[in-house]
C-alpha cells in the first residue's frame, strides 16, 4: 500500500518512510494533478486515489509550477517510494491549462484524467469515468456541478457561483458547447483524443475542458456525471477576478477559429481599457489642473502605459509575471516599446492616409500596427522568457 506523507508542520520529512511500493503494471489511467502551493493537500489526495482506484492500473503525474511551498519536493519524496507517482516541475512557465496539457502529453496510458489537487473534486467518480471510457460508451467524461444530482456545494462563494453560471451560458451560446458545466476542471478523456486535439489547445488560461470540447467541434462522445464541489480544506484558491479576462480571451479565440492567440487577445483587451484610462486622465489633467493640452496628453499617455503595464503583468503575462526589481526594468522597457509603437502607428496611418485619404481606414491600420508591435516587442523585451 501507498505510504502517504504527513502534512503537519515538521512532519513532512516522514514522507519517505515505509516499504517501497512495487507495481510493475503499465498504467491504464494517468491522473494529472496541476499544482501550485498544494503541499498540504497532495499526499492526502494520493492516499485517497490509492484507496479509490482499486484494481485499476493507475499513475499520478504531478505537474508543479515551481511552488515555493515545496509541493514538488514532497511529491518527489512520495514518488521515491511509489513508482506510480511522477513529478514534472515547471520552471519559468505558469498556468493551469498549460500544466494540464503538459501532463496529459507526458502520459502513455490509454486514458487521462485531470483534477484539482485541492481535494475539492470527488475522487470517487474516477472508477465510473474509467468504466464509461473502457466500455467505449464515451470519449470524454466530465464531472458536472450542474447535471441532475450535482451541486456547487460550499466550494464556491455566491459571486463565484454566479460568475461560473454566466460563463457556462456564454460558452453554450457562442461556442455551442453542449455541456452543463464547461467550466469544470474535472474530467477523463482518451489519450488518443488529447494527442489529436493538442495542437489546437491554448497553454494559457484555466479552462482546459472548455478548450478541449470547443476544439473538438462536436467530434467527441461526451458523458457527464454529477458531483458536489467540496470546500477547500487547506491553502487558498489560485483563481482571482482577473480570470474573467482569461476566459473571455479563450472564448473569442475559439469563436474565431484560433486565428489569433489568447495572449494577444488579452493584450488587446488590456490596451482597450488603457484607452479609457488615457481619456479619463486627460480630462482630469486638463480640467482639474489646467495643464496645456500637449503636456496633458503626454501625462495621460504615461498614465495609460503604466496602467497597461501593470494589468498585463497581472493578467496577460501572469505566467511570466515580473516581481521585485524586475518590475522597474520591465516598466522602463515597456515605456520604450510603446514609444516606438506610437511612431509605427503614426507612420503607417500617415502613409495610408496620403494614398487613400480615408481617415478611419488609416487610423485603424495605424492602431493595428502599433498593437502588433507593442505585443511582439514587449513579449521579447519586457516579459521575455527566463
Amino acid at each position: 500500500m501507498l505510504v502517504s506523507a504527513k502534512t503537519s508542520a515538521g512532519a513532512d520529512e516522514q514522507a519517505g518512510e515505509g516499504p517501497r511500493v512495487a507495481d510493475p503494471r503499465v498504467a491504464d489511467l494517468s491522473i494529472v494533478l496541476p499544482t501550485y502551493n498544494e503541499r498540504e493537500n497532495i499526499s492526502e489526495l494520493i492516499r485517497r486515489l490509492d484507496t479509490t482506484l482499486g484494481d485499476i492500473a493507475w499513475e499520478v503525474i504531478v505537474v508543479d509550477d515551481n511552488s515555493p511551498d515545496g509541493t514538488a519536493e514532497l511529491a518527489r519524496d512520495i514518488a521515491a517510494h511509489d513508482p506510480r507517482v511522477r513529478v514534472i516541475r515547471r520552471i519559468g512557465r505558469r498556468g493551469l491549462s498549460g500544466a494540464c496539457v503538459e501532463g496529459m502529453l507526458a502520459s502513455s496510458a490509454k486514458f487521462v484524467a485531470v483534477m484539482d489537487a485541492d481535494l475539492q473534486h470527488d475522487e470517487s467518480l474516477l472508477p465510473r469515468m474509467y468504466n464509461l471510457l473502457n466500455s467505449d460508451e464515451a470519449d470524454l467524461v466530465a464531472a458536472s456541478r450542474h447535471a441532475q444530482g450535482g451541486d456547487v456545494g460550499s466550494g464556491l462563494s455566491k459571486i463565484r457561483a454566479w460568475g461560473s453560471d454566466f460563463a457556462n451560458s456564454l460558452a453554450r451560446v457562442f461556442l455551442h458547447v453542449r455541456l452543463s458545466d464547461p467550466m469544470s476542471g474535472f474530467f477523463m478523456i482518451r489519450r488518443e483524443e488529447v494527442e489529436r486535439l493538442a495542437p489546437k489547445l491554448s497553454a494559457q488560461g484555466f479552462k482546459i475542458l472548455l478548450d478541449l470540447v470547443a476544439s473538438a467541434k462536436g467530434s467527441l462522445r461526451i458523458k457527464e456525471l454529477p458531483f458536489t464541489f467540496r470546500k477547500r480544506l487547506h491553502g487558498e484558491s489560485k483563481l482571482d477576478t482577473l480570470v474573467a479576462f482569461d476566459y473571455l480571451g479563450l472564448l473569442v479565440a475559439k469563436l474565431f477559429g484560433d486565428l489569433v492567440s489568447v495572449r494577444f487577445l488579452m493584450f488587446g483587451m488590456v490596451g482597450a481599457s488603457g484607452v479609457l484610462v488615457h481619456l479619463a486622465a486627460l480630462k482630469l489633467v486638463l480640467d482639474g489642473l489646467g495643464v496645456p493640452f500637449i503636456s496633458a496628453q503626454t501625462i495621460a499617455t504615461f498614465v495609460a502605459m503604466t496602467w497597461n503595464f501593470f494589468l498585463n503583468n497581472r493578467l496577460t503575462y501572469r505566467d511570466r509575471r515580473l516581481r521585485g526589481l524586475s518590475v522597474i526594468r520591465g516598466l522602463l522597457t515597456f515605456y520604450a516599446v510603446c514609444s516606438v509603437g506610437v511612431l509605427a502607428n503614426v507612420g503607417v496611418a500617415n502613409l495610408i492616409f496620403e494614398n487613400q485619404a480615408v481617415w478611419f481606414v488609416a487610423g485603424a491600420a495605424g492602431a493595428a500596427m502599433g498593437a502588433v508591435w507593442n505585443y511582439a516587442a514587449s513579449s521579447v523585451l519586457t516579459w521575455r522568457r527566463v
